[in-house]
């Protein structure tokens, strides 16, 4: 075999190996590259903030690279998530986000990002029960008798929310809603100060997250009447979901989810997808987000996309519905 030959069989046997053994695309093998910034557009100490600290922790030491989470708070938590949206999209940034990324557009003005348009989801990575709790000189028992006793003085009732635009508010007014029933929203700046107000009496009701309430469920200082999701809550086993206690399209689900600038390649949003996916499924993983007052929920790119898309005109219809002003 001449040397002509020798190199038209070499090139050939590297062909065959390049068509038979595909390499995967060599930005996904690159991520990470250098450090990468999870921003959070909440204050350090809320589950959206301490979710992704816990989970990234297990990314970062499997990977060898250092993931930062920053907390930028603002705007009700648009400038975080419009710092995202015009972020390089190279996964060296993203976002984590509850599902207020939706609810805030929905009932505020001249916001700088479309959660559709300008973000790819990667996944959920969980879900935040929340618990509708009385204070028990109210002497409820029942969402049936918190419901009748709304109906008896029509206008006379409120119920807290952390915020307004945020899930625990958009869950309160779901359920007002379905329930036919007038309530005031009281709004406060963090679970702990809506807390103390239903537990003095001031505040009628509040869906709070579970690890929040379930200390004063225990001890017999709140009233748990249900939760707000589509499914029971893990921590509250025995208490029914507001749909199984008589009211239905009354769940509203809050979730804690990561998402990427839109323009971010298919194949790098699936890398960092199958990097987070692994660490919610180890094997500790679910007992440090337990602790948090959080239920491990993972989805793919794809139908995270579409249950985004699906919410957000759930939000708007929602607050039109409830007659909630655009500020």
């Amino acid at each position: 075999m001449n040397r002509r030959q020798l190199l038209e069989t070499g090139l050939c046997s590297l062909t065959a190996l390049a068509v038979g053994a595909p390499a995967r695309p060599a930005r996904a093998q690159q991520w990470p590259a250098r450090n990468v910034r999870i921003i959070v557009p909440y204050a350090a100490g809320s589950a959206t903030d301490l979710v992704p600290r816990v989970v990234f922790d297990d990314v970062s030491a499997r990977l060898g690279h250092t993931f930062v989470v920053e907390n930028r708070v603002g705007g009700s938590t648009t400038v975080g998530s419009a710092t995202v949206a015009r972020a390089e999209p190279d996964g060296h940034t993203i976002l984590v986000h509850s599902n207020a990324i939706l609810t805030v557009p929905a009932i505020q003005a001249n916001v700088p990002y479309d959660p559709v348009r300008d973000f790819s989801g990667i996944t959920t990575l969980g879900n935040v029960p929340l618990v509708l709790v009385v204070p028990p000189q109210k002497n409820i028992k029942s969402v049936q008798q918190l419901v009748a006793a709304a109906k008896a003085k029509p206008g006379t009732m409120n119920y807290a929310a952390v915020g307004v635009g945020t899930p625990t508010h958009l869950t309160a007014e779901r359920f007002r809603l379905a329930a036919g029933i007038e309530a005031q929203l009281v709004p406060f700046k963090g679970s702990p100060e809506a807390m103390t107000e239903v537990l003095t009496g001031r505040v009628d009701f509040f869906f709070c997250p579970v690890a929040a309430g379930a200390p004063l469920i225990s001890d017999g200082k709140l009233i748990a009447l249900a939760v707000s999701g589509s499914r029971r809550a893990e921590a509250l086993p025995n208490l029914p979901t507001t749909v199984e206690a008589g009211f239905p399209n009354s769940d509203f689900d809050f979730w804690v989810g990561a998402f990427v600038p839109k323009r971010t390649p298919r194949d790098l949003v699936d890398r960092i997808h199958d990097e987070i996916v692994t660490a919610i499924k180890g094997p500790t993983m679910k007992d440090k987000l337990a602790a948090l007052g959080v239920e491990p929920l993972v989805m793919s790119p794809t139908d995270f996309d579409a249950r985004v898309a699906r919410e957000a005109a759930l939000a708007i219809d929602l607050a039109k519905a409830a007659h909630l002003a655009v500020q």
